[in-house]
C-alpha cells in the first residue's frame, strides 16, 4: 500500500468518479458526467503536483550523547530544512535503524506552508533509541510520506544521508582493590627511588656516621629515643597491564567479521575496558595490549578519566585478529620484568594455555586471568600456578566476578 500513489481519500474519489460516470450513462444524467470528470481531474492534478513539483530537503542529525555505550538510551534530533513551492499537508516520517538498535523512530510529519513566501522551514524530529550492539552504526536515512493539500495523493521520499553513531562497549563499575597494601589503590602502591636531598616525600631512618645534622628528624628521634634522619624518597607511578587476547582461535568466526556479533568476544571487551577503568581510578598507569605486545590504545595515566573515555571509544570498533592463539609472546614480554596488576582477558582457554602462562604470576603483584570459555580443568591448572582465575561467559555478573576474584583473593566463581 505504501507504493500506491493515492490516499484512502484519493482512492475513494476515483471510485466515486468512476461510479458517477457509469451512472450518468446508465440513467442519462449529464450532471453526473461533470462530477465524474471533476473528481478524476482533481485527483490526477494532485498526483502530477506531487510528482512534478520538487522540493528541497536537508537533514542535520545529532546524538546525545555523541558516543553511546551498549544499553544506554540515546536522544536523536533530526532537523529537517524543507523548501516547497506548494503547501504540504501533514504526513508521516520514519528513520531507518540498523540491526541491534531499538527505538520508536517514527511519527507525524507536520504540514508545511509554501516556501515561496516563507523560505526554508526547519522542522525538529526527536526520538530515542537504545543500541544493543557495539560498533559504528548508520542511522537513517529519513523517509517521509507526504500528501498534497487536498489529501488525495501521497509521495514517499527519502530525505538526507545517514549519520554514524559510535556505540562503545559498556563499562561495568568494579569494586576497588582491597587486598594490596595501601588505602587508595594504585596511587598508594608506589615504588620509591633513593634520591638524597631535594626529594618530595620524607621518611625517617636510623642515623649513620657522616649524615648531616640538618637531616636529623627530631620528632622521630624523640619518639624512638635514638637519632633518626630523613630518608628522602620520591613516589613513582605504579603500572598495570591489561591484555585482551584477540587470537581468532579463541573466538567464534563472528568476532572477526564485525563488532558486536560474538557474545563471547563482547563479554571480553566489556571486561577489558571495565578493568582498565578500575585500575586507572586506583591510580595505576594502565597499558592495554594484545598478547603479542601490540598496544590497543595509548597508555592511560593514573586518575585520567578522559583517557578512559578515549579508550572506551576506541574499543567501539575492536574485533578479533586473524593470528594463532600462541601465548608464548606474552610470556616473553615479561621475562625479567616485574609489574603491578596483570589482567589477562581471553576466550577459549585450554590446559596447554594454562601451562604456557605458568611463569607469569611471579612477575605481577596481582595476576588475574578472566576467561570466557575455560575447557576441562584449565582454570584449575592456571590457579595452581598463582593466577586468580574467573570465568566470564556472556551474561555473567562481571562486578561480582571481579569482587570475588581480584579484590579479595577469592576462589573462582561457579561456572
Amino acid at each position: 500500500m505504501d507504493r500506491w500513489p493515492l490516499t484512502l481519500r484519493g482512492t475513494g474519489a476515483v471510485v466515486l468518479g468512476v461510479v458517477c460516470f457509469i451512472l450518468a450513462h446508465e440513467f442519462v444524467v449529464p450532471e453526473l458526467i461533470y462530477v465524474s470528470v471533476l473528481l478524476l481531474v482533481v485527483v490526477a492534478a494532485s498526483v502530477v503536483t506531487l510528482s512534478v513539483m520538487r522540493r528541497s530537503e536537508i537533514v542535520r542529525r545529532s546524538f546525545t550523547p555523541d558516543v553511546a555505550t551498549v544499553g544506554q538510551e540515546v536522544s536523536v534530533r533530526a532537523q529537517v530544512q524543507i523548501r516547497s513551492p506548494l503547501p504540504v499537508a501533514q504526513g508521516r516520517w520514519r528513520e531507518a535503524l540498523p540491526p541491534g538498535m531499538t527505538g520508536d523512530a517514527a511519527g507525524t510529519f507536520p504540514a508545511t506552508a509554501s516556501g515561496v513566501r516563507l523560505g526554508a522551514r526547519a522542522i525538529d524530529l526527536r526520538y530515542a533509541l537504545t543500541p544493543a550492539r557495539r560498533g559504528i552504526h548508520p542511522v537513517g536515512p529519513l523517509t517521509v510520506i507526504s500528501t498534497d493539500p487536498f489529501g488525495f495523493a501521497r509521495r514517499r521520499s527519502t530525505v538526507g544521508d545517514v549519520s554514524l553513531l559510535t556505540v562503545a562497549p559498556q563499562v561495568v563499575e568494579l569494586s576497588a582493590l582491597t587486598d594490596l597494601p595501601g588505602e587508595a589503590g594504585g596511587s598508594m602502591h608506589s615504588t620509591t627511588n633513593q634520591l638524597g636531598q631535594g626529594a618530595d616525600n620524607l621518611i625517617p631512618r636510623h642515623y649513620v656516621p657522616g649524615d648531616s645534622m640538618r637531616r636529623i628528624h627530631w620528632r622521630a628521634s624523640a619518639h624512638r629515643d635514638e637519632l633518626m634522619v630523613r630518608q628522602e624518597e620520591q613516589e613513582t607511578t605504579p603500572e598495570a597491564v591489561v591484555v585482551l587476547d584477540r587470537a581468532s582461535t579463541r573466538w567464534a568466526d563472528e568476532a572477526l567479521r564485525a563488532p558486536g556479533q560474538d557474545p563471547g568476544f563482547e563479554a571480553a571487551v566489556t571486561a577489558c575496558v571495565s578493568v582498565a577503568a578500575r585500575l586507572v581510578r586506583e591510580g595505576y598507569r594502565v597499558t592495554v595490549i594484545d598478547v603479542d605486545g601490540v598496544e590497543l590504545a595509548e597508555p592511560i595515566e593514573g586518575g585520567d578519566a578522559s583517557g578512559v573515555d578515549r579508550l572506551v571509544t576506541s574499543f567501539a570498533s575492536v574485533t578479533a585478529h586473524r593470528r594463532a592463539g600462541d601465548l608464548a609472546p606474552l610470556v616473553r614480554l615479561f621475562a625479567g620484568v616485574q609489574t603491578g596488576p596483570l589482567v589477562v582477558v581471553t576466550g577459549r582457554f585450554e590446559d596447554a594455555d594454562a601451562d604456557a602462562l605458568a611463569a607469569l604470576p611471579h612477575h605481577s603483584s596481582l595476576p588475574v586471568l578472566l576467561t570466557v570459555a575455560p575447557i576441562h580443568d584449565a582454570a584449575d591448572r592456571a590457579e595452581n600456578t598463582g593466577w586468580r582465575v574467573a570465568a566470564i561467559p556472556p551474561g555473567a555478573d562481571l562486578a561480582a566476578v571481579w569482587s570475588a576474584t581480584a579484590d579479595r583473593g577469592g576462589r573462582r566463581v561457579a561456572r
